[in-house]
C-alpha cells in the first residue's frame, strides 16, 4: 500500500509539472543545426554602432574562427570610438565626472568573465575575457579589476574625452537626472554570434547611464542580465536601464523560455511583459535580442526607437525593433 501511495504521489507530481510547464519537455534542440545553410554564421548586435561591431566579427567568423573570439572583437570597436560616447572611450561620465565602465562575455562552455566599475581601461571587455581565461572568478570590480587589468598589460589611460567633459558640465548647471528614452542608441552595445560550428558566444560593454551615481552598476556586467548564453538552446541581450533588468534577470528568462519552446521573438516578447507588468516602464527603455540554435532571431522593446544589427547571409542589416508601445 505505501508504495502504491508513493507511486500516485510521485505521478500527481509529475501531472502537475507537465501542467505547468509544458513546453520544457519538448524544447530539445536539433544538434544537426538543420539551418546550417541559411542560418549562420550569424550575428546580431544593438543599436547603430552595432553595425561596425558586426563587420568586425564577421570577419572572425567567416575565417573559421569561434564565436567568443568574434564577440569579443567585434564590441572592440565601438570602444574604441570617442564618437559613441557610452561605451569604453568617451563614454559619457557619472555626475563626478569619472568614467566607469561595464562589461561581461560567455562562452559556448558556460565559462564567463566579467568587470564592473573599471576605470581608466579603454577595453573592459578583454580585461573580462581574461577574467574569464586567467582567473577562477566570474566579476572582478573597482580598484581590484584595474589592478588586474595593469598587470595584464592593458594600458591606463584618461578616458574622459574633451566632448563627454563639455556635455557633463552642461549638465552640471542643473544636475537633473532623468533618464531619456532611446539615449541608449548611444548607450549599451550587447553582441551575440553563432558560429561555423553552431557554437554561441555573448558579450555586453558599456560605460552605463550618463550623471549616474558614482559607483553605481547596471545590468551590462551581470551574467543572466545583461546577456547569457546556453549553448543548448541560444542565447540573449539586453539593452535600456539596466535596473528593470536586473529586477528580473531578463536575459536569462528569455534564454530559458527559448528552452521552455518558446521562439527567441516570443521569449523577447515575454521578457519585456514581466517588466511591463511590474514595473512602472513609461518613462524607460528596455531592448532584448535573441538567437538560437537555428540562428532564427527576435528582438523587442518597450517603446518605439530600439533598432539593432544583424549581419546574416552575406548582409548586414540595421532593422527597426517591434515595442509593447506603439507610434
Amino acid at each position: 500500500m505505501s508504495n502504491r501511495r508513493k507511486f500516485l504521489k510521485s505521478s500527481a507530481i509529475g501531472t502537475l509539472g507537465a501542467l505547468l510547464f509544458p513546453k520544457i519537455t519538448s524544447a530539445k534542440m536539433d544538434k544537426n543545426n538543420p539551418n546550417s545553410d541559411n542560418g549562420f554564421p550569424m550575428t546580431i548586435s544593438t543599436w547603430r554602432h552595432g553595425m561596425p561591431a558586426n563587420e568586425e566579427a564577421m570577419e572572425v567568423l567567416t575565417n573559421n574562427g569561434k564565436a567568443i573570439d568574434a564577440v569579443e572583437a567585434g564590441v572592440r570597436i565601438p570602444e574604441a570610438d570617442p564618437e559613441s560616447m557610452s561605451v569604453g572611450l568617451g563614454g559619457l561620465p557619472d555626475r563626478e565626472g569619472k568614467v566607469t565602465l561595464d562589461a561581461c562575455i560567455m562562452d559556448e562552455t558556460g565559462n564567463c568573465g566579467s568587470v564592473s566599475f573599471l576605470q581608466h581601461i579603454k577595453h573592459p571587455i578583454s580585461v573580462a575575457r581574461k577574467v574569464m581565461d586567467k582567473t577562477p572568478h566570474v566579476m572582478l570590480s573597482g580598484i581590484g579589476a584595474l589592478q588586474f587589468a595593469l598587470e595584464n598589460g592593458f594600458k591606463k589611460e584618461n578616458l574622459l574625452t574633451k566632448k563627454a567633459e563639455k556635455r557633463w558640465r552642461e549638465w552640471l548647471k542643473e544636475s537633473e537626472y532623468k533618464p531619456i528614452i532611446n539615449i541608449e542608441n548611444h548607450d549599451t552595445i550587447g553582441l551575440l554570434a553563432l558560429d561555423k560550428n553552431g557554437d554561441i558566444s555573448g558579450a555586453c560593454t558599456t560605460s552605463g547611464l550618463s550623471w549616474k551615481m558614482h559607483g553605481r552598476v547596471g545590468d551590462s556586467p551581470v551574467i543572466g542580465a545583461g546577456m547569457f548564453v546556453d549553448n543548448e538552446v541560444g542565447g540573449a541581450c539586453a539593452t535600456g536601464v539596466g535596473e528593470a533588468v536586473l529586477k528580473t534577470l531578463g536575459s536569462f528568462l528569455v534564454v530559458e523560455l527559448m528552452r521552455q519552446g518558446a521562439t527567441p521573438q516570443e521569449a523577447c516578447e515575454e521578457a519585456i511583459a514581466r517588466i511591463v507588468k511590474n514595473q512602472n516602464y513609461k518613462d524607460m527603455q528596455i531592448g532584448y535580442l535573441a538567437i538560437n540554435k537555428k540562428g532564427e532571431h527576435g528582438a523587442f522593446a518597450v517603446h518605439p526607437g530600439f533598432n539593432y544589427a544583424l549581419h546574416q547571409n552575406g548582409s548586414n542589416i540595421l532593422l527597426d525593433s517591434e515595442s509593447h508601445t506603439k507610434k
